[in-house]
C-alpha cells in the first residue's frame, strides 16, 4: 500500500535541512543563506512543475509536450554553459546541439523500441525519461567541456608541435579528447558499478515507495541506467568534437578561442 504524503510531512522533512545548516554554521562554511535558498527553490520549483505536469498529463497534447521538452533542454544547455570556467564563442550553441541530439536520439529509441509507448509523446513517460537523461548528460558534458577547453589552452605547444609534424587536427588532440570524454563518463560509470550494492537509485526507490512491484521497479531502473549511459556517452563525444572544431580554422590551423559569446 502506497503511503500518501501530506504537506505536514513535507514540512517535517524540511527540518532535516537544519542539520546541514548547523554543520555549515559550526564549520563556518558560509552556506547558510545558500542552503535556505536551495531549500525554498526545491519546494517552489518542484511544486510548480508538479502542477504543470498534472495539467499536461490530463491533455496529452503533442505540442505541449514538445514545448516542455524544448524548455528542459534549453535550461540544461544554459546550465552546462555556466559550469564551464573558460567559456568560448559558440559554447551555448555547442551545448544545445550536444544535449538535444544525444538525449533526443536516446529518448526516441527508448520510447519507440524499448518501452513501446503509444503515442510516443505520452508525457507520463517521455518527460521523466528525458529529464533523467538530460540531468546526467548535463554533468557529463560539463566535465568533458571543462577538461578539453583547459587542455586546448594549456597544451598549445604540444598541439602545435604535433601539427608541425604533419599530424591532422584529430591526431593532434586525440589523447586530449580521449581523456576529456573519460572524465565526463566517470560519474555515470561509477554509478553503474555500485548500483544495487551501495545505492538504490531514485527512480527505483520512488517506484517501490509508491507501491510498485520491486521486480518491475528494478527492470525500469536497469533500462534507465542504460539510457543514461548512452545519453552521456553521445553528449560527451559530441561536445568534445564541437569544442575541438572551435579551436581549428577551415585550413586545420590551431587558433585559441578566447572570445566569450553565446
Amino acid at each position: 500500500m502506497a503511503i500518501t504524503l501530506s504537506l505536514t510531512d513535507i514540512a517535517l522533512a524540511s527540518t532535516l535541512l537544519l542539520i546541514t545548516i548547523g554543520v555549515s554554521a559550526y564549520l563556518r562554511l558560509g552556506l547558510t543563506g545558500t542552503l535556505i535558498m536551495a531549500g525554498v527553490r526545491t519546494v517552489v520549483q518542484l511544486s510548480m512543475i508538479g502542477l504543470i505536469l498534472a495539467w499536461v498529463f490530463a491533455r496529452e497534447s503533442e505540442w505541449q509536450v514538445l514545448a516542455i521538452l524544448t524548455v528542459m533542454t534549453l535550461i540544461a544547455s544554459i546550465s552546462a554553459k555556466g559550469r564551464v570556467k573558460r567559456p568560448y564563442k559558440g559554447l551555448l550553441s555547442d551545448s544545445i546541439i550536444s544535449l538535444s541530439v544525444a538525449t533526443g536520439v536516446v529518448t526516441l529509441i527508448a520510447m519507440t523500441l524499448i518501452l513501446k509507448v503509444s503515442p510516443w509523446y505520452r508525457p507520463q513517460y517521455i518527460i521523466p525519461i528525458l529529464g533523467l537523461i538530460l540531468g546526467n548528460s548535463l554533468t557529463a558534458i560539463s566535465l568533458t567541456t571543462n577538461e578539453i577547453v583547459n587542455a586546448m589552452h594549456d597544451k598549445q605547444v604540444l598541439i602545435k608541435s604535433r601539427l608541425s609534424l604533419s599530424a591532422t587536427p584529430f591526431e593532434a588532440v586525440h589523447e586530449l579528447v580521449k581523456s576529456a570524454v573519460l572524465n565526463g563518463l566517470t560519474p555515470t560509470v561509477n554509478s553503474m558499478l555500485v548500483v544495487g550494492l551501495v545505492s538504490l537509485p531514485g527512480m527505483m526507490t520512488g517506484q517501490i515507495l509508491a507501491g510498485a512491484d520491486p521486480t518491475q521497479a528494478v527492470r525500469y531502473q536497469i533500462v534507465t541506467m542504460f539510457f543514461i549511459c548512452a545519453g552521456s556517452t553521445l553528449s560527451c563525444t559530441l561536445s568534445a568534437v564541437l569544442v575541438v572544431r572551435r579551436f581549428f580554422d577551415e585550413r586545420g590551423r590551431f587558433v585559441v578561442n578566447t572570445k566569450t559569446a553565446p
